[in-house]
């Protein structure tokens, strides 16, 4: 089973659906605005990839955030609150592929993972 968490009018996430879609892959589609992150599953995509890896710290909900903020991201349990309440500072699109984690559309990787 394959689920694709992420934001509909995300570039990136547009480019992975439209992938997975050219590639004839059935999955499920989670929007993070309208069906948030559960905490479970953020760990779990934390253990799998690192909080560094995880978090966009590029885009202007993270910009906005205050300094005292971010600067508890680095932290298991203050990034996962983060995350929830702030579902766009996850970095996108998150895919699980039968229980691997990746986080970003990257197509050569997609298609090595996906295509065998």
């Amino acid at each position: 089973m394959i689920t694709l968490y992420g934001i509909p009018n995300c570039s990136t996430v547009k480019k992975a659906r439209q992938w997975l879609s050219d590639n004839g892959l059935d999955y499920h589609f989670h929007d993070f605005k309208k069906q948030g992150a559960d905490a479970a599953s953020l760990e779990r995509w934390a253990a799998a990839v690192g909080l560094a890896k995880l978090i966009n710290r590029q885009g202007t909900t993270w910009r906005a955030l205050p300094d005292e903020v971010k600067a508890g991201a680095d932290q298991l349990p203050a990034a996962l609150a983060l995350m929830q309440a702030n579902p766009s500072v996850i970095k996108r699109p998150v895919l699980d592929a039968g229980g691997k984690i990746s986080v970003g559309f990257f197509e050569a990787d997609w298609a090595e993972r996906l295509l065998k």
